[in-house]
């Protein structure tokens, strides 16, 4: 089922890795595709096609690809507050608690993580930290409802200090929003959820409508259409990231316990067919019983088939011959998420530079919903460049310069003789003018003395 091979075959297969890699489209979505916009037509061009009608015919336009692509449309498009609240008193008792203990473990590690403004007085520069205005959070959909995104993304953005927080999140059967993504919306400070779901959702929060505000940043994962909108709309708004199909890596010893090695893997293959759950070990032998384990394990998972087509698709079980090089292949493949079951755990995670987030032990899935980071992360490779979703995607920087006379004579010749440098003889003026202005000043206040 799984194929096993060695490390130059995997890194033949694997590696290199493009980010904004456009994945096959599953059959069912290919046609979908046609059926709309017609034949020949890329899910890059669909999706701008999307971004220009919603551009140009707002919440007419959301509503049209709503009905098209999703097949039911909500009116009014923004769900009405008070039933994130009845959503959020309707939990079961349980289910309430096990939501109140994630959003508390999610707030204090977020707390811990926010930057401060500074000024240095005697060097005359500084910082001010500002959170945005105005925050998009896209909550995915379809195969099932996801309130542990809410959790990881709007609660970062509420310690961050975002003025006001927009969920969207594609319609139900019944036009409306799942009732545990509006609890997760209510219980995490969310102020406005709105029904609608891809490449009109990206846009509509990008460019605004008569109905949707528009937002200073879009964040949170998606299908594919939902990550080409990002794209397109970046530069328009902040994004950030692009989120491909998920993905794990597993590295294990001789001595790791298969079944949960197996356990790990299948937890994120689930997702979707196209994510990518690869094992990493020293031993041949532990490589066919996690084997044996998946194939026995996959029998009792409701989503089993989803599974198996990403284990099939996408999975490896990689031979390597000692842990140094595990790690050389970590660091290139950069994952999404990594788990680490060797002796030295902690030791094989000082050698990892890129990664979305490192698991010593296993326990991935409770990275998902209740260990606290976010487990909105970079895919694709980009962890090689970028970082988890956290407090600082919800903040902007601001920097402050007060330069002092002293500071001012102590810089002036050097800065004027690199605009001359450069030929911006302009720059080198006003660096003169500024100068003089400050020498006047300091002879006017001496002799006033």
């Amino acid at each position: 089922m799984v194929k096993v091979m060695g490390l130059e075959e995997a890194r033949r297969r694997l590696l290199p890795r493009d980010p904004l890699e456009t994945p096959p489209l599953p059959p069912s979505v290919a046609r979908r595709l046609e059926e709309v916009f017609g034949q020949g037509v890329s899910p890059l061009e669909a999706v701008r096609h999307i971004i220009a009608e919603v551009r140009a015919r707002g919440d007419e336009a959301v509503a049209e690809f709503s009905r098209k692509l999703d097949g039911v449309v909500a009116s009014p498009l923004e769900v009405p507050p008070q039933r994130l609240k009845a959503a959020l008193d309707g939990l079961p008792k349980e289910l309430r608690q096990a939501m109140d203990l994630a959003a508390d473990r999610i707030r204090a590690f977020h707390q811990q993580g926010r930057p401060t403004d500074f000024f240095d007085p005697q060097e005359g520069v500084g910082r001010r930290v500002l959170p945005l205005d105005r925050a998009g959070i896209y909550v995915p959909g379809g195969r099932a409802a996801y309130p542990s995104t809410v959790l990881m993304s709007a609660i970062p953005a509420r310690v961050a200090g975002v003025g006001e927080v927009v969920v969207a999140s594609p319609p139900t059967a019944g036009g409306g929003v799942s009732p545990l993504v509006l609890a997760a919306c209510a219980l995490a400070g969310v102020d406005r959820v709105f029904a609608m779901g891809g490449a009109q959702a990206i846009a509509a929060l990008a460019y605004g409508t008569a109905s949707v505000p528009k937002v200073d940043k879009v964040c949170g994962p998606g299908n594919l259409f939902v990550m080409l909108a990002k794209r397109e709309v970046f530069g328009t708004v902040g994004i950030d990231g692009l989120y491909g199909p998920t993905e794990t890596v597993v590295v294990a010893d001789e001595a790791a316990d298969p079944a949960l090695c197996a356990a790990e893997l299948l937890a994120q293959a689930e997702h979707d067919p196209l994510a990518s759950p690869l094992l990493l070990t020293l031993s041949r032998a532990l490589a066919e019983r996690v084997a044996r384990e998946l194939e026995s394990q996959l029998a009792g998972l409701e989503r089993r088939e989803t599974a198996r087509e990403s284990l099939e698709g996408r999975g490896a079980l990689i031979i390597v011959d000692d842990l140094p090089q595990a790690a050389d292949f970590v660091n290139a493949y950069a994952p999404e998420h990594l788990t680490v079951m060797v002796a030295d755990a902690e030791g094989f995670a000082a050698r990892i530079r890129h990664a979305g987030c490192i698991f010593l032990g296993g326990g991935e899935a409770f990275g998902d919903y209740v260990a606290g980071p976010s487990h909105v992360l970079p895919t694709g490779g980009s962890a090689r460049f970028s970082s988890p979703l956290r407090v600082e995607s919800f903040l902007k920087v601001t920097s402050l310069v007060a330069l002092d006379h002293n500071i001012m004579e102590a810089t002036a010749a050097a800065a004027a003789q690199l605009a001359r440098a450069e030929g911006l003889t302009a720059h080198a003026a006003a660096i003169e003018a500024m100068l003089r202005q400050h020498r006047n000043q300091s002879n006017t206040s001496k002799r006033t003395l």
